[in-house]
């Protein structure tokens, strides 16, 4: 039977004219499979209906007929007359297996915008996945920092405290050094009087509490105090240093010598009790020291 050609295929699956000459044009006249693939990829283009600028015999790679340039031979002529023509029948079957052949296209076409936007999906999962991931190796990161930053700070305060007690230490040596190395050594202790014989065998002396710990505050003369806590077995001395370290600047500008002196019973504490533990001068666990100027020898 005679066969359509691929510009009537195309015109009676319903494609306009224009686009169907367009598309066979610009496939180069490669059949009607090429023209359709060309028709469903740019059926959404703005200029898809406008007309090739250049004619349509050259682009297909051949001259223009007389029929095209509208010569001699135009519609009606010889050659159109001769060409056989197609019964309903065989019309209907070319343009059923036209219509297979575009249904078959279009579920082409479905198909693999199917698996474009299925990937376009793992791409943006994938991409997620990423971005949450770099999330968190930021946050750790930054709690690693703030984890060193915490050690470091308390490491420095460790030092800060080393350099307090050594610089107590050094102090405690040179005053021993200066004032002849005086010190509990060379202080006999009181002999120490027996305490009174209970009354009765059922009645025991009361225990008397060991403090680790006591806690002084030290009056300075211009009415302010200083309060610390210290070991009950540390001196006296670094009390004295640690009101010398804290007191105020003197009106002259210059920081003189300090005395201690205790409250009640009044009693003003010599080079010898500095060097005497806070215990054995009765300061435990408590006690209020009155700071007195001392006049530099």
């Amino acid at each position: 039977m005679a066969e359509l050609t691929a510009l009537e295929s195309l015109i009676e699956m319903g494609f306009p004219r224009g686009r169907a000459e367009k598309a066979l044009a610009l496939t180069g006249n490669q059949g009607i499979e090429a023209a359709m693939d060309w028709l469903m990829e740019h059926e959404d283009d703005p200029d898809v209906d406008e007309p090739l600028a250049t004619p349509l015999g050259h682009v297909l790679g051949r001259e223009a007929t007389p029929s095209e340039h509208g010569g001699p031979e135009g519609p009606g002529s010889a050659a159109e007359e001769s060409k056989p023509t197609l019964s309903e029948e065989e019309r209907q079957e070319q343009t059923k297996r036209m219509l297979e052949l575009v249904a078959q296209k279009q579920r082409e076409r479905e198909e693999r915008e199917e698996r474009e936007a299925l990937e376009r999906e793992r791409q943006r999962r994938r991409q997620g996945q990423e971005l949450s991931a770099a999330r968190q190796r930021l946050q750790e990161d930054e709690m690693r920092r703030a984890a060193e930053e915490r050690r470091r700070e308390k490491a420095e305060e460790l030092a800060a405290r080393q350099r307090v007690r050594e610089k107590i230490e050094r102090d405690k040596a040179e005053r021993a050094k200066k004032y002849g190395g005086g010190g509990v050594s060379s202080q006999p202790s009181p002999p120490t009087e027996p305490g009174p014989v209970p009354s009765s065998p059922s009645q025991e002396p009361p225990t008397k509490r060991e403090y680790d710990q006591c806690r002084i505050q030290v009056r300075l003369p211009d009415g302010t105090s200083l309060t610390q806590t210290f070991r009950a077995r540390e001196q006296l001395a670094a009390v004295r240093l640690y009101v010398e370290l804290h007191r105020g600047e003197e009106p002259g500008g210059g920081r003189d010598p300090v005395q201690l002196l205790s409250g009640f019973p009044r009693r003003a504490f010599s080079e010898a009790d500095m060097e005497r533990p806070l215990q054995e001068l009765g300061l435990v666990p408590s006690a209020v020291l009155i700071v007195a100027k001392k006049c530099p020898s």
